[in-house]
């Protein structure tokens, strides 16, 4: 039995909060997962001084108190992630992607758009400008356009402080963290040059209105998204995708996720060292 605020708890019912999170985000907890989101609900129930669950449902769906329903979204969601993550990815996307996409642009078209969906505390969206600063021949003759995106403000507000731990930065080499970075006791701060090089936005990805920014992609890097929605917001997700890439624009995913069962409008590319999906251009 459980005790907080003065109250006993067996249990609580799970579904119908669970189920109006995915309503409105699209992330989705099956039964696996339900000791998980009680901690996460009980937590907030206390922070918002409500007396059973159902006042705690009740709160959650007030138009008024919009701001409860997004503070629930962040206690859920996971925000696990470092600078180079999947380096095999990341070097066929330098090193045979990109290329690839560069080579097909039209005569004078020197624009990249990219983005970083579900980009957490910002350390793709940073890898990708890092990655085009020292791989891309004369970066400064392009016109690069990356966007992180998130539905968790907080930590929006993290990824535009750019202030990292060690184990972020695990992966990157002592060139990269001298060049790139200002170092201080045990944080490192990124240099403006990168800093200032993506910009960040809140985006619930369920929300047609809010993914109207991102049109004429050339990348959209999407990994370890998917895998907290269900098949049906996945469905949606993914067509959106597909709707805001650019003929012959890539979409990369991690390693456990798949658009196989979801779409068939994308086509499956065998690189040396991972898979990625593009866009058909016709």
């Amino acid at each position: 039995m459980f005790l907080y605020s003065n109250l006993k708890f067996e249990s609580i019912d799970i579904y119908p909060i669970r189920d109006l999170v995915a309503e409105i985000s699209g992330l989705y907890f099956d039964e696996r997962r339900f000791y998980f989101i009680e901690k996460r609900i009980r937590n907030r129930m206390k922070q918002t001084n409500s007396k059973s669950v159902k006042d705690y449902f009740r709160l959650l769906k007030l138009s008024n108190y919009a701001g409860e329903i997004e503070e629930l979204i962040t206690a859920l969601t996971i925000n696990e992630t470092y600078f180079y993550r999947n380096i095999p990815q990341l070097e066929s996307f330098i090193e045979e992607i990109l290329p690839l996409v560069i080579q097909a642009k039209k005569k004078g078209d020197r624009t990249l758009k990219f983005w970083s969906a579900g980009c957490s505390s910002g350390e793709e969206a940073y890898t990708l400008s890092i990655l085009l600063q020292e791989h891309l021949k004369n970066p400064q003759q392009w016109k690069i356009e990356i966007i992180g995106s998130d539905i968790d403000q907080k930590i929006l507000r993290k990824a535009q402080r750019a202030l990292y731990n060690k184990r972020q930065v695990k992966n990157l080499s002592s060139h990269l963290i001298k060049k790139y970075f200002n170092h201080s006791g045990s944080l490192f701060q990124l240099k403006d040059e990168i800093k200032n090089s993506v910009q960040f936005s809140c985006v619930n990805l369920m929300n047609h209105r809010e993914l109207r920014q991102f049109s004429g992609m050339d990348f959209v890097f999407c990994r370890n998204v998917l895998i907290y929605f269900n098949d049906d917001a996945k469905k949606q997700v993914v067509n959106s995708i597909f709707d805001i890439l650019n003929p012959g624009g890539y979409i990369f995913l991690g390693h456990s996720e798949s658009v196989a069962n979801t779409s068939a409008m994308f086509k499956l590319i065998k690189f040396n060292k991972s898979l990625s999906y593009m866009k058909p251009c016709q």
